[in-house]
């Protein structure tokens, strides 16, 4: 055997055991977790006719378990994808963009926030979280095929809890200031009003106040949300019985991915404690996040009050060390390893983490950025969540968000002695107001006194009870358009370093205008309300037809793109601002609005309203051979066998926000209108709810019959029953079993 031959086997050796062992290796260095100490669990698992599942334990602790349990039947595939992200592991499975995942979780440090305050939490608390990772334990061991990722379980309590630090802070913008101090991009950030003015905001019907919009995170990089962030979006009502004719009415609508790690899981959980809760979670959960129990119920919408604050360090010659108050510290310096799945390996690839004083450090060719944000360090919404669910009284239900433990969203708040709420909730940093700063902008990293400790008083923040209106809203828009002329709050009232937006969409403005219309919200009106496909011809709408109004098009008319140009602002030009599939105009002016809509809302410059116009033509030609297809042979809710066709727009309160564009053209639903439920609490009658799902319960099991079930109920408006109560369950149980731990 010639040496050429010899060697060319040796290098083929050496590229075969490389290969394996960057196949390898990652399962083999990943910490294994040290679940708690080993007890008994046991849930009974009833599901309805639609496979929600209604989990029962002796314990409130039997019943996180079963909870576990429950949703890994139904989707442990994402449930695994959830449980990676919360060690760090992600990037092993899904690859560069779970790398970014998990770079997250190092630089913001969730981990070590778990293992600093997870202890500390309440002992049923952790209770609850012990027993939900021994479900997904169980499960997983007796499940072995189904397991991604060699090493992932077992979990623990602590594991659990991690990924809730993690993806704490994204849900207010956290990865839109991350983003592009990675990229070494400017922040995107409105200024919003100055000190010490705070001009009032434009109420719907108005002339857009110039602040409007006035979030400051350019959300570009998506992270643990898992969904397209630049199109956040969500409503919900609560109507009083005087305005109702009735029930007092809570209807949750938030808007999620319909698939992932945050796309909403229904259930309901019960037990011997008094634990009783009909809602929904995110996989990872124990607890529902949103819905009702028998006295009160709450949904949530998403809010960007300024929660960031983003300071450029003085770095020495060394570059290892900043400038604090004259003094000179070193900065945190960690090195991290990042699993990154390619193909049929996973490469370790090693970032240096940094922090300082003021928090996480990101560095890149301008300088050196650190970054401090509400919440930061926290870990008592797990707590604070749990306590919600077992309220009895709007008192008691308060007396939890005044904590500030859950760091943003709105919540709007009904129950059965006819109160209603919203409360802009948010740990707002409290910062100092004299100074001297604009806090929206980049701010000196060498000032002590700029490194806030803890949120503003709870007292603070906008808030509304029983308005004199009968009603309450929100859609992710200013906190000061939410009841009504004569119940709505004044902005001159809070201080503008709180930074709260002064923003409007058009769902909004949609909303605002129909229920201050109405001269009763009953249940017929308020299904028209939440089901409305309108524009207002305001905003960025307005803008986007002015310049299609404008719109000069030149060139030869007997050319076919020129004539075909026309021919599509013309149609636009026709359209009735209704997103109802039934409007010739309705399919282009759903291609062409999103992206309208996305530079608003997130700062972004406004598109070319021809190089717009013209994708949206060559899209409907190419794939339609017509510019006027029927808009739901565009929109299509997609799933298993079922291909169905979908109404509402990007913006409307029937909301079908974003899509992936499949080879065929049509646009498949991922994100909009996701869980919907309906509450309500008759004079002297008990809770009763309605809900629905886009899928069905089983969402990640094709073998199932829940796999689909739900979807021709989604498209054609309507909701089904949700089985709170045990003789109602029992008259309608598709299944029941009951699920056991070893001690």
């Amino acid at each position: 055997m010639s040496w050429m031959k010899r060697g060319a086997i040796a290098l083929a050796g050496v590229l075969f055991l490389a290969t394996a062992v960057l196949a390898t290796w990652e399962p083999f260095i990943a910490s294994a977790a040290q679940p708690g100490a080993a007890r008994a669990y046991s849930a009974e698992i009833i599901r309805d006719e639609f496979g929600v599942p209604h989990i029962y334990g002796t314990t409130d602790a039997d019943t996180a378990y079963g909870v576990a349990m429950a949703h890994a039947q139904d989707d442990f595939f994402t449930l695994q994808d959830v449980v990676a992200m919360a060690r760090g592991r992600y990037g092993a499975i899904a690859g560069e963009e779970g790398a970014k995942i998990d770079y997250a979780y190092h630089l913001i440090d969730a981990r070590g926030t778990a293992e600093r305050e997870y202890p500390n939490l309440p002992q049923d608390t952790r209770a609850l979280f012990e027993a939900y990772a021994a479900g997904l334990n169980q499960y997983a061991s007796e499940h072995p095929d189904e397991v991604k990722l060699a090493n992932l379980f077992p979990v623990a309590g602590i594991d659990v809890a991690a990924g809730f630090a993690l993806r704490q802070p994204f849900f207010f913008g956290l990865d839109g200031v991350i983003g592009p101090l990675v990229a070494g991009e400017d922040l995107r950030r409105e200024h919003g009003p100055d000190i010490p003015g705070f001009p009032r905001p434009a109420l719907p019907g108005a002339e857009p106040a110039p602040q409007e919009a006035a979030t400051k995170q350019a959300r570009t990089l998506v992270l643990p949300l898992g969904e397209d962030a630049e199109h956040l979006g969500s409503n919900a009502f609560a109507v009083a019985p005087k305005k109702s004719g009735g029930p007092t009415t809570l209807i949750s609508n938030s808007h999620q991915p319909l698939r992932g790690g945050v796309a909403w899981y229904e259930l309901v959980v019960e037990s011997g404690e008094g634990w009783h809760f009909a809602g929904a979670n995110f996989p990872g959960s124990p607890f529902p996040f949103l819905g009702h129990n028998e006295h009160l119920g709450w949904t949530n919408t998403v809010n960007t009050p300024d929660m960031i604050d983003v300071y450029q360090l003085e770095l020495d010659d060394t570059g290892t060390r900043y400038k604090l108050d004259g003094e000179w510290r070193d900065l945190e310096s960690k090195w991290v390893t990042l699993p990154v799945k390619i193909g049929p390996v996973v490469l370790p690839i090693r970032r240096e983490v940094l922090r300082s004083a003021h928090g996480p450090v990101i560095r890149n060719a301008k300088g050196a950025f650190a970054i401090r944000y509400g919440g930061i360090g926290q870990l008592q919404q797990l707590d604070a969540y749990y306590r919600l669910n077992k309220a009895t009284s709007f008192a008691e239900w308060e007396a939890q968000l005044s904590r500030l433990a859950i760091p943003s969203t709105n919540f709007i708040y009904a129950d059965k002695t006819g109160t209603i709420a919203y409360v802009y909730n948010a740990a707002i940093p409290d910062r100092p107001e004299d100074a001297n700063v604009d806090w929206r902008s980049v701010l000196p990293g060498e000032r002590s006194e700029l490194i806030w400790d803890g949120a503003v008083d709870y007292k603070t923040l906008p808030r509304i009870v029983n308005p004199a209106s009968g009603w309450l809203y929100n859609s992710n828009n200013t906190p000061f358009t939410a009841a009504g002329a004569g119940s709505d709050l004044d902005p001159a009232a809070f201080s503008p370093v709180m930074g709260i937006e002064l923003k409007q969409t058009n769902r909004s403005r949609r909303a605002y205008q129909l229920l201050s219309e109405a001269s009763v919200l009953d249940r017929a009106t308020l299904e028209r309300i939440k089901y409305d496909t309108a524009y207002s011809r305001e905003g960025y709408v307005d803008r986007m037809f002015d310049a299609l109004e404008a719109l000069e098009i030149k060139g030869a008319p007997e050319q076919d793109s020129v004539y075909r140009l026309k021919q599509a602002r013309d149609l636009m030009l026709s359209w009735d601002f209704t997103a109802d599939n039934k409007g010739k105009a309705d399919a282009i002016a759903l291609l062409m609005i999103r992206d309208f809509m996305a530079a608003d809302y997130n700062n972004k410059p406004f598109p070319d309203v021809a190089e717009k116009l013209q994708a949206a033509a060559d899209h409907l030609i190419t794939h339609f051979g017509r510019l006027d297809p029927p808009m739901g042979e565009l929109l299509r809710l997609r799933q298993g066998g079922l291909d169905l066709p979908l109404d509402g727009g990007s913006d409307t309160l029937r909301a079908s926000t974003t899509w992936d564009v499949a080879e065929d053209g049509r646009l498949s639903l991922k994100h909009g209108d996701s869980f919907i439920m309906w509450i309500e609490w008759g004079p002297g009658q008990r809770v009763a709810s309605r809900s629905i799902q886009p899928f069905g319960a089983a969402s990640t099991r094709p073998r199932s019959r829940h796999y689909t079930d739900q979807m021709q109920l989604f498209v054609d408006h309507k909701l089904k029953p949700v089985r709170f109560w045990r003789d109602d369950l029992l008259a309608k149980a598709s299944n029941r079993q009951i699920v056991t731990s070893a001690r």
